[in-house]
C-alpha cells in the first residue's frame, strides 16, 4: 500500500469520531441503556480518531519511498518546475455536461503544513477538553461536534478542487454554529452561534459566485485545471468595469475568505464566538475555521498574483483590518475577547502577507499563530476554570503563584505573540513586516508598500501593549478576586496543562523552521523551501509579483534586515513597557483618570470598549430595517395571504358551500327544481358564452365579384332570439342599413342583421366591423378585421375588441 492510499482516512477517522458520538452515543445507547454513554468511552472515541489522524498524516508525508517527502526530494534534486504532490480520486462526485468534479484529495507541500498543525493542535485540544469538559451533561455531543469540526477543516484542506474544498468550507460553518451556540439555553450563546452562521453565508454566497465565474470561464474548478497555461491565459481576459476575470474572481473569493478568516467587513461574529467552550475557541481560532481564508489565498496564489488591483485589496483590508481590531483589544475586560479581536488582527498580518505576495510569509505566521493562539486560550481556560467560570480579568491578578504551570508557558506565547526573539511570533510576524516593506509589485501606488509597513508596525505596537496588559492584569499584582473565588484558585489537572507545555515548547522551537533571508548569511530556510512547489507557480515569472519570490521576500543585506528586526523587537519590548508601567499592579490611577469621564483619553477608550460602534452601525443600517422588511413581508404573505385567504378563505368557502348543500339538499322538491334550474341556466350562459367572430371569402355570382361575409356568435350561424348584429362592410364606422333605406328614417328592422350577407367586392372597406348585442345576458362584443381580397381571398378569425 502506497502512502497516497492512506490519504482519505486522515479526514474519515475523525468523522467516524464524530457519527460514534453523535449516533451511537447521542441516539442508540441512550435508547437501548436510558442513559448517558460513559465519558471515558466518549473522550476515547473522539481523541483517537484525531491522534490517529495525526500519525496518518505523518506517514504521508514523511515514510517511505512514495512519501511527500521522498517526492519533494526527487523534485528538489532534479529541478523540476512542477512537484505534483500524492493524489487520490475516491469517486466521480458530480458529471453533468462538461461539468465534471471528483471527490478527490491531494497532499502537497502547502496541505501538508495544514494537516500537520490541525491533527496535532487538533489533538491537543481534544485531549485538554478532557478535563475543562469534565462537568458537562453533552459530553457526547460536545465530542462529536468537536470531531466534525476537525473532519470538515481536513477535507478543506484536502480537496483537490473548489467544490470539495467548498464541502469543507461548509462543514467548518456549520459546526461552529454548533459549538459556538453549544450553551443555547442562554440566549446569548443562541445568538453569538446564529450571528456566526448568518454572517459566515454572507461571505460563502460570495465564494459560489467566484467560484461560478471561474467555471464560467476556464470550465474546470480543479486546482490542476485552475493554474494551466490555458487558464492563466483566460485570467487575463477583460470582463468587466475595465477589470480582468483575475480581479473579479479574486475579489468574490477574498469576499468569502474574509467571512470564514474574520476580516473587515465580516470579522463581527469572532469576539461573539467567544460564547461558546473555550476549546472551541481554541479550534476556531488556531487550527481551524479562521485559517481557512488565509489558506484559499494561498492555494490560490497563481489567481491573485495575476491581479496586482485584487493583491492590493487584501492586502489593504489585511492592514486596516490588523489595526483596528488591534485598537478594540484596548479596553476590553473579558479575557477571551482580548484574545478573540487578537485572532483578528493576527490574521489580518497574514492577508497582508499573502496579499502582497509574500505567500510563505503569511503561512508562516499562519503555523506560529496556531501554536501561540491556541495556548493563549487554552490558558484562558486553564485560569476561567480555577476562577469559576468567570473570564473578567480586572478580577483576577496574582494568579502566576496559584497557577504556575499555566502561567509559565502563558508567558511563552505572550512574548510570542508580542514579537519578542527567540519565539516563533517574533520571526512570522518580521517576515511579513519585511514582506510588507520590500516588496513592491508593479503596478502598486508608489510608495503605498510604506503605507501597508506602517499600519502593521502600529498594529504590532498595540499588539504588544493590549497582551501585555492581559498579562499584567491576570498574573501579576495582588489577586482582586472576591475571598470565596480566592479561596478555590488552583492549577488545572494535568489533562489540561501537559497540552499547554506541549505548545509553548512548539512556540519556542517552530519559528526557526523561518529564518530571514540575508545577503551573504546562508541560514536554513526550511519553510520557504518546502512551501515553494506549491505557491504560485514556480515554472512562471510573475510580474504582479515583483520582488517577492512566491513567498518570503529577496534576500537583502544584514544592515536593511537587521534594521528592521531590531525596529520590530523596540516595537515589541516598548509595548511591553507600557504595560507594565500601567498595570503591573492593577489598573493604574493615572489610566483611570485618563479614561474616566472628563479624561483625556476618555473619547479613544469609548471608541476601544465599544468597538468603533461597528455592530450597533450594522444593527442600524442592515439588521433593523431587514428586520423591518421581513416583518412586513411575514405580515402579508403569512398573515394575510396563508392564513387569511388559503387557510381561512378555504374554511369560509368550505362553510359556505355546506350551507348552500345543507339549504338545497333538504327533501323540499321545489328547492330541487330550483338548483336544477339554476344549475341550465349557467350551464346554458358558460356553453353558450364566446367571443364573437367571423369569416370571409371572395365568391362570383353571375359574372360580378362579391364577398362572403358569416357571422359566428358561438351558436354557429343562426342567431339565438334576442341577439342583434349589425354590420360594418363599408368602413365608415356606422352600422350598414338595407339597400334604399336612408339613415335618418331607418328602424331596428332596416339594418343588416343577418349572420351571412354578401356584397360587391368594389362596395367592402378597408376594415370590416361586426357588432353582437346579448340582451338577455347583458353581453355585448364585437370583431375587426382588416380585408384582403386576392385571386381567391378567404380569411377567418380576427382582432376582437
Amino acid at each position: 500500500m502506497q502512502p497516497q492510499d492512506l490519504i482519505f482516512w486522515i479526514p474519515l477517522l475523525p468523522l467516524l469520531g464524530a457519527t460514534f458520538n453523535l449516533f451511537v452515543g447521542r441516539v442508540l445507547w441512550r435508547w437501548a441503556f436510558k442513559k448517558e454513554l460513559p465519558r471515558g468511552l466518549v473522550h476515547f472515541a473522539a481523541v483517537l480518531p484525531v491522534v490517529l489522524a495525526c500519525v496518518v498524516s505523518i506517514v504521508v508525508i514523511f515514510v517511505g519511498s512514495g512519501s511527500l517527502f521522498a517526492q519533494f526530494q526527487a523534485f528538489d534534486a532534479t529541478g523540476n518546475n512542477l512537484l505534483e504532490g500524492l493524489h487520490q480520486t475516491l469517486y466521480t462526485w458530480i458529471e453533468i455536461g462538461t461539468l465534471k468534479i471528483d471527490l478527490a484529495f491531494r497532499v502537497d507541500t502547502l496541505s501538508s503544513v495544514m494537516l500537520l498543525v490541525i491533527t496535532f493542535i487538533g489533538s491537543l485540544i481534544h485531549i485538554y477538553s478532557i478535563g475543562y469538559m469534565e462537568h458537562e451533561p453533552r459530553y457526547a455531543a460536545y465530542f462529536g461536534y468537536l470531531n466534525l469540526f476537525t473532519g470538515s477543516m481536513l477535507i478543506l484542506v484536502l480537496g483537490d478542487s473548489l467544490p470539495v474544498m467548498f464541502i469543507g468550507w461548509e462543514g467548518v460553518g456549520l459546526c461552529s454554529y454548533l459549538l459556538i451556540g453549544f450553551w443555547f439555553n442562554e440566549t446569548a450563546n443562541a445568538d453569538a452561534g446564529r450571528k456566526a452562521f448568518v454572517v459566515n453565508r454572507v461571505g460563502d454566497f460570495s465564494f459560489l459566485i467566484g467560484m461560478f465565474l471561474l467555471f464560467q470561464m476556464v470550465g474546470g474548478l480543479d486546482y490542476e485545471v485552475l493554474r494551466s497555461d490555458t487558464a492563466m491565459s483566460i485570467y487575463d481576459n477583460a470582463f468587466w468595469g475595465g477589470e480582468r476575470i483575475a480581479f473579479w474572481a479574486g475579489l468574490f473569493l477574498f469576499i468569502g475568505a474574509c467571512g470564514k478568516s474574520a476580516q473587515i467587513p465580516l470579522y463581527v461574529w469572532l469576539p461573539d464566538a467567544m460564547a461558546g467552550p473555550t476549546p472551541v475557541s481554541a479550534l476556531i481560532h488556531a487550527a481551524t475555521m479562521v485559517t481557512a481564508g488565509v489558506y484559499m489565498v494561498a492555494r490560490l496564489s497563481f489567481l491573485y498574483a495575476s491581479s496586482t488591483t485584487a493583491m492590493i485589496i487584501v492586502s489593504t483590508v489585511g492592514a486596516l483590518t490588523a489595526l483596528a481590531a488591534a485598537f478594540m483589544a484596548f479596553a476590553q475586560t473579558d479575557f477571551k475577547k482580548v484574545l478573540a479581536y487578537s485572532t483578528v488582527s493576527q490574521l489580518g498580518f497574514m492577508f497582508v502577507g499573502v496579499g502582497v505576495g509574500a505567500y510563505v510569509a503569511g503561512v508562516f505566521h499562519l503555523i506560529t499563530h496556531a501554536f501561540f493562539k491556541a495556548g493563549l486560550f487554552l490558558s484562558a481556560g486553564s485560569v476561567m476554570h480555577a476562577m469559576s467560570g468567570s473570564g473578567d480579568i480586572m478580577k483576577m491578578g496574582g494568579l502566576r503563584k496559584y497557577m504556575p504551570r499555566t502561567h509559565g508557558a502563558f508567558v511563552v506565547y505572550w512574548l510570542a505573540i508580542c514579537g519578542i526573539v527567540p519565539f516563533a511570533g517574533f520571526f512570522s510576524k518580521d517576515e511579513i513586516l519585511a514582506g510588507a516593506f520590500f516588496t513592491t509589485p508593479q503596478g502598486w501606488p508608489p510608495g503605498y508598500n510604506y503605507f501597508l509597513w506602517a499600519v502593521l508596525t502600529l498594529a504590532a505596537l498595540g499588539t504588544a501593549f493590549y497582551m501585555s496588559r492581559l498579562y499584567f492584569l491576570v498574573f501579576s499584582g495582588e489577586c482582586r478576586a472576591d475571598e470565596e473565588t480566592k479561596a478555590h484558585i488552583h492549577e488545572s489537572p494535568p489533562s489540561m496543562t501537559w497540552p499547554l507545555i506541549l505548545l509553548a515548547v512548539g512556540t519556542a522551537l517552530v519559528g526557526f523552521i523561518g529564518l530571514p533571508h540575508i545577503e551573504g548569511i546562508h541560514l536554513p530556510t526550511i519553510l520557504a523551501d518546502w512551501l515553494a512547489p506549491s505557491l504560485v507557480r514556480p515554472d512562471m515569472e510573475y510580474a504582479a509579483v515583483g520582488q517577492s519570490l512566491g513567498g518570503f521576500v529577496h534576500a537583502h543585506s544584514l544592515g536593511m534586515v537587521g534594521g528592521l528586526m531590531g525596529l520590530a523587537l523596540v516595537l515589541g519590548a516598548l509595548g511591553i513597557f507600557i504595560g507594565y508601567k500601567l498595570y503591573a499592579n492593577g489598573v493604574d490611577p493615572r489610566i483611570e483618570r485618563l479614561t474616566g469621564e472628563g479624561g483625556g483619553l476618555r473619547g479613544w477608550f469609548t471608541w476601544s470598549k465599544n468597538k468603533l460602534y461597528v455592530d450597533e452601525a450594522y444593527d442600524t443600517v442592515l439588521v433593523r430595517p431587514f428586520r423591518w422588511i421581513a416583518s412586513a413581508i411575514f405580515e402579508f404573505v403569512d398573515r394575510f395571504v396563508i392564513d387569511l385567504i388559503f387557510v381561512n378563505g378555504a374554511a369560509v368557502v368550505t362553510d359556505v358551500f355546506g350551507r348552500v348543500s345543507r339549504w338545497v339538499q333538504n327533501g323540499q322538491v321545489h328547492r330541487y327544481m330550483f338548483a336544477l334550474l339554476l344549475g341550465s341556466f349557467a350551464i346554458f350562459f358558460l356553453t353558450t358564452r364566446q367571443d364573437v367572430d367571423f369569416s370571409y371569402e371572395r365568391v362570383q355570382r353571375g359574372g360580378v365579384a362579391k364577398v362572403r361575409f358569416v357571422a359566428d356568435v358561438g351558436s354557429g350561424p343562426a342567431l339565438m332570439p334576442g341577439h342583434v348584429l349589425r354590420w360594418d362592410l363599408d368602413g365608415d364606422e356606422l352600422p350598414d342599413l338595407r339597400p334604399g333605406v336612408a339613415r335618418e328614417s331607418a328602424t331596428e328592422a332596416d339594418y343588416l342583421s343577418a349572420t351571412v350577407v354578401e356584397i360587391d367586392e368594389l362596395a367592402v372597406g378597408g376594415e370590416v366591423t361586426l357588432w353582437f348585442t346579448d340582451p338577455v345576458f347583458g353581453r355585448a362584443d364585437e370583431a375587426t378585421k382588416s380585408i384582403s381580397l386576392g385571386a381567391s381571398a378567404s380569411a377567418a378569425g380576427g382582432e376582437n375588441q
